[in-house]
């Protein structure tokens, strides 16, 4: 990222994980019947360390229509509030 983000306040940069084009039967999904990526990957956190319990470098689930879109350097990324994070994968 040639620009660096920071969240403000309860809020938490994302990089979007692409979710998988081919099914387990081996059919390959085009870009219109795709479903909207919920998986990432926590870049950075807000100030709030009271609201946030992830730290960077976590992988999490968020709802589907959540967060504000952000294209940097080709990748795409998500602002998210804090209460929008619905799980941390492990």
């Amino acid at each position: 990222m040639s620009e660096k983000v920071e969240p403000l306040g309860a809020r938490v940069l994302v990089r979007v994980l692409e979710e998988e084009s081919v099914t387990a039967s081996g059919l390959v999904l085009p870009d219109t019947a795709q479903e909207k990526p919920q998986r990432g990957e926590v870049v950075s956190v807000g100030d709030d360390e009271e609201m946030i319990k992830v730290a960077p470098g976590d992988r999490v689930l968020y709802g589907k229509y959540s967060g504000t879109d952000l294209r940097l350097d080709g990748e795409d990324y998500l602002i998210l509030e804090a209460a929008d994070l619905l799980a941390v994968l492990r």
